[in-house]
């Protein structure tokens, strides 16, 4: 038997899109309906210009081996869900072949198999049924699948009077409780609230725990880190990168999110903010440095704002929130804490500039994105700016010991230690 649970070669999909039909009006629009029909014929049957021909895959490539859990990331339009509906057997694909060993459960769309008119207690039936898993199957697990789902109260209301998150719940807790030996997963823990979506991570723990192969889609960085041991990268149909989660997470988000180390706002009227505050300029740079400066991690680092006051006699202050690449809140600053200019002082109306000092030795390394707030009166946001700053912290020292890997965590600061001598002591056995 092979060790391989899928292995993927050369695969490409090829779709043909259509083109927006030439404006016409009175007579001419009339006829375009009359033979829009012939029209569609015609075009369906000639060659697609190159223009029409949409390549959502192209020469991909890669092997996942059994009891691998597998990340596949990728902005929209990367030709993720593609690559799952032909592995899933929905689709063909149009060059290439996809090769997968064992009972394929798929989690592509929540919801699918789903009649409106059935009740709750039918419909587990029925999609389970669609799902793949036998009725002694569905019967052995049907307990589970209700209490899951939170809907035993209304398991025998048809399912069009749910609410959409009762509906979404149920769904999901059908498919998840197929066993298959490769699951196919997309993006399901983009619906449903906060505590239904924490209990679909806690399903995929369990599911990737048991050792069965999981392809696993999505946006979130934080469950594709907790749950994948190695991610694919897919851009424009192609395969960017592959490789252990924290090197491609670390590539895919330094591209997606371009350095910004500053930005400048000359003219108040257009620039970012509201009738109390207009930002003029964000700026992130080395101590004594420019914003074009690379950053080190044993720099000091200042962060400079610089907003107009619209409102005279206001009590502003800055607040920042620094994310790092996997987009978890490394630290948070105000102004209000020890600048003494606008602790619960009134400020002029006019151009105010409020410098952070970041030490050196604090952060880690890679790259972050820095979120601006305005507060006024200590405690009411009246202004957020969700892009205002992005840029790369580099490991240019060399560190003393033998490891030169990425250390873990959103800070790293460099602490004092120190070692003495306090007394010999003998040790009975040694």
């Amino acid at each position: 038997m092979t060790h391989h649970a899928i292995q993927v070669e050369n695969l490409g999909k090829r779709y043909r899109i259509g083109r927006a039909p030439a404006k016409a009006t009175g007579r001419d629009s009339l006829l375009q309906k009359a033979i829009s029909p012939f029209n569609y014929l015609l075009s369906t049957l000639r060659k697609p210009e190159a223009d029409e021909i949409l390549w959502a895959l192209s020469g991909v490539s890669f092997d996942v081996a059994r009891g691998e859990v597998i990340g596949i990331i990728g902005r929209n339009g990367a030709g993720k869900s593609t690559l799952l509906k032909i592995l899933a057997r929905i689709t063909e694909p149009t060059e290439g072949r996809a090769v997968v060993n064992g009972r394929v459960g798929s989690l592509l769309e929540v919801g699918t198999g789903f009649h409106p008119e059935l009740t709750g207690r039918e419909n587990i039936y029925l999609s389970g049924a669609i799902l793949g898993m036998r009725r002694v199957e569905i019967e052995r697990k049907f307990d589970e699948i209700v209490a899951f789902a939170g809907v035993a109260r209304f398991l025998d209301t048809p399912v069009k009077r749910y609410s959409s998150g009762m509906y979404v719940r149920l769904a999901f807790a059908v498919a998840a409780h197929l066993e298959p030996e490769v699951l196919l997963v997309d993006e399901v823990l983009a619906v449903g609230d906060a505590a239904f979506q924490k209990k679909c991570l806690g399903k995929m723990e369990d599911v990737a725990s048991e050792g069965r192969t999981v392809l696993f889609v999505s946006h979130n960085m934080i469950a594709v880190q907790n749950l994948c041991q190695r991610v694919i990268w897919l851009d424009n149909g192609q395969l960017r990168a592959q490789g252990t989660t924290a090197e491609v997470l670390g590539k895919y988000l330094s591209v997606t999110f371009a350095a910004v180390s500053e930005q400048v706002w000359h003219d108040p009227d257009s620039a970012p903010g509201n009738e109390k505050v207009r930002l003029h300029r964000v700026a992130i740079r080395p101590a004594g440095g420019a914003p074009t400066d690379p950053i080190s991690m044993s720099m000091p680092l200042l962060v400079e704002v610089e907003y107009w006051n619209l409102i005279p006699e206001a009590r502003l202050h800055v607040c920042l929130h620094v994310y790092n690449e996997q987009q978890i809140i490394a630290f948070t600053t105000s102004s209000n804490e020890t600048d003494l200019m606008t602790r619960d002082n009134p400020l002029p109306e006019g151009l105010l500039r409020s410098v952070c000092h970041i030490p050196a030795n604090f952060l880690n390394s890679g790259t972050h994105r820095i979120v601006l707030l305005i507060l006024e009166n200590g405690l009411r946001i009246i202004f957020r700016y969700d892009e205002a700053l992005q840029f790369e912290v580099l490991e240019l020292e060399e560190r003393p010991g033998a490891w030169y890997g990425k250390e873990p965590g959103a800070v790293r600061p460099l602490l004092d230690w120190t070692t003495q001598f306090v007394a010999e002591t003998a040790v009975e056995g040694v």
